[in-house]
């Protein structure tokens, strides 16, 4: 079983406007929530799927979101750097039968841009959307 579909951070700031009991699972490291910044929402939560420093998977991610209390049809948008990460995730909690899960494809930084950078091609941050930083 897959994840619902994806989306990008745009899109996924439209749909989440009309779902009062949407959440958005960041499962980026601690260290990117602190040195990059995270969706300044009340309705995030994070999670890593990889955990820092040997990005090994994170083999409590499902109990993770499990203790969230989420319904498994509430609709889920998970989210990383630009996209790779929140899909296997996303693939992952489908399998736990979560129904309504989409995957933020241009993620929080989205693409480099022609120097090199992340963040203002593509992405949470170059949607204008909230986000802080540590």
């Amino acid at each position: 079983m897959a994840y619902k579909g994806d989306l990008t951070s745009a899109e996924a700031a439209e749909q989440m406007a009309s779902q009062s009991d949407a959440v958005v699972i960041d499962v980026r490291t601690q260290p990117e929530w602190q040195f990059v910044g995270v969706p300044a929402i009340e309705n995030a939560h994070f999670i890593s799927w990889q955990v820092y420093p040997t990005m090994a998977v994170n083999g409590d991610f499902a109990a993770a979101v499990d203790e969230l209390g989420l319904s498994k049809d509430q609709p889920i948008y998970m989210l990383c750097r630009s996209g790779a990460r929140s899909a296997a995730a996303g693939n992952l909690l489908a399998e736990q039968g979560y129904s309504n899960v989409f995957n933020v494809s241009d993620g929080f930084e989205g693409d480099k841009d022609a120097a090199g950078h992340r963040g203002k091609t593509g992405g949470w941050k170059a949607a204008g959307l909230p986000w802080s930083q540590g």
